[in-house]
């Protein structure tokens, strides 16, 4: 069932959002409380040879848009998620694939759980932006959730 929530969750991006196809996004892993998503280099590269800081904060913000959206599938919500707001900071170029870690906030598992009484929610999830076994940038996002 997971494997297939991944499937779902990397072809809604690819249809609904194309340039995270263009990206080269894919959808790795999904643990339960831990969202894995991973690009490569080569279409995100900038003029330095290294990955573009938009298209870390792009892999970082769907990650945790990804991951409320794989807590909303397990819950049987059908909820929109709306990205508020986000900061990326970068520690360190980015010269291979990366992929964007996002776990479970306990902020998260409050907005979510009071999803259903109260028709809406907000929290704020961290993602690391993680490069040849590296931490490479560090990203905060906050997201809105209405029924």
């Amino acid at each position: 069932m997971l494997d297939d929530l991944c499937r779902q969750l990397e072809q809604r991006w690819h249809r609904e959002i194309p340039i995270s196809s263009a990206m080269g996004i894919e959808v790795v892993s999904f643990a339960g409380d831990e969202l894995i998503v991973r690009a490569a280099l080569t279409p995100n590269v900038n003029v330095h040879g290294s990955a573009f800081a938009g298209s870390q904060f792009s892999l970082a913000s769907l990650c945790g848009w990804g991951q409320l959206h794989m807590q909303l599938a397990r819950r049987g919500l059908d909820a929109s998620i709306i990205f508020v707001d986000g900061r990326i900071q970068c520690l360190k170029p980015v010269r291979a694939d990366m992929a964007a870690r996002c776990r479970l906030s306990e902020e998260a598992t409050a907005a979510l759980d009071g999803l259903a009484s109260e028709g809406r929610g907000r929290c704020r999830l961290s993602a690391r932006i993680e490069s040849g076994g590296e931490l490479a940038a560090a990203f905060t996002g906050t997201y809105g959730l209405k029924l």
